[in-house]
């Protein structure tokens, strides 16, 4: 357990790092960056004894904030539209001033995504030594920026001498935020829009809840280095998206309809090998994790349909 640390964290209004703070914020001293566009969400953050720092990290600089940080977990992100320039340019420059601001942490955490390794067959498993790319159909921008600023973070760890760890991140859920994958899913069939999947087979991702992300990030810190140490972030079980939105179907009883498209949401599976040397084993199964998903961004919506989570329970 992580103790006695006085912890920046970016991001933390979203779905990844929220769990996280909560968390590292009943024994540490614990900052937090944003924009807080949802005062009620910075309430919160406040009420579990967290301090909140306004950033836009598109123009702000960092004067005033305090540079004394032990720990810093980067997972504020622009994501763009369809600019590249500026994906790129907001990004980079913006972790930049983030690590030297912070220079004299033990430990730094980027945020990184599975969208920056070139696609393989659906099923690979993919390692931290397989090629990178920058391919995705339904965010173009998302993974250029993110494999830009990995090489601004790899130089800056090794020019700062500040000990890194490089986290790409897998399709991570839960109760915050937008909820990610299976909770964006899940509102396209509450709208009555089809998941588009590919022509053949289906993708595999390694899912794993904001629950366990909040358990790995200490071990993460402790592994950090310089160079960076990079390792892939997921959970314990692969699924496939199909499979995946079936469960969903099942547990809630709203019918899913798949249609067949160029354009996917091609999320990937990892070989889960070096970070479970370092990190640990998940403690979150998937299902059990979607269903507590679903019920805090839809209440009730399980409950209705006790039989249908019943014929899971041994699966």
């Amino acid at each position: 357990m992580l103790a006695g640390k006085k912890i920046l964290i970016t991001g933390a209004t979203g779905l990844v790092a929220r769990t996280a703070a909560e968390t590292l914020a009943e024994h540490n001293e614990v900052w937090c960056t944003g924009r807080f566009s949802d005062p009620e969400t910075e309430r919160r953050l406040k009420d579990r004894g967290i301090r909140t720092w306004r950033w836009d990290m598109a123009v702000d600089e960092l004067g005033g904030l305090p540079d004394d940080f032990t720990h810093v977990l980067h997972a504020a992100v622009e994501r763009g539209g369809s600019d590249f320039e500026e994906v790129v340019a907001v990004n980079s420059v913006a972790t930049g001033r983030l690590m030297t601001h912070c220079r004299r942490a033990e430990a730094f955490l980027y945020v990184s995504t599975s969208a920056v390794y070139a696609p393989k067959a659906p099923d690979h498993r993919y390692t931290e030594g397989d090629p990178l790319g920058t391919v995705s159909a339904w965010l173009p921008t998302y993974p250029v920026g993110k494999l830009a600023t990995e090489g601004a973070v790899r130089a800056l760890a090794v020019t700062l001498g500040l000990p890194t760890t490089i986290a790409r991140l897998n399709v991570a859920y839960g109760p915050h935020g937008h909820g990610g994958l299976p909770v964006i899913l899940h509102r396209q069939m509450l709208a009555g829009n089809p998941i588009a999947v590919p022509h053949e087979e289906q993708h595999y991702c390694s899912p794993i809840h904001t629950d366990d992300i909040a358990r790995h990030v200490p071990r993460l810190w402790a592994a950090a280095r310089t160079p960076a140490t990079v390792v892939n972030w997921g959970g314990d079980e692969v699924v496939g998206v199909r499979d995946l939105m079936t469960y969903i179907s099942e547990l809630t009883g709203v019918p899913v309809d798949f249609v067949p498209s160029d354009v996917t949401r091609a999320v990937v599976a990892f070989d889960d090998t070096r970070r479970r040397s370092i990190a640990g084993a998940c403690t979150t199964s998937w299902r059990d994790g979607v269903r507590q998903a679903l019920q805090a961004h839809f209440p009730g919506t399980v409950e209705a349909h006790p039989d249908r989570e019943a014929s899971h329970r041994d699966l």
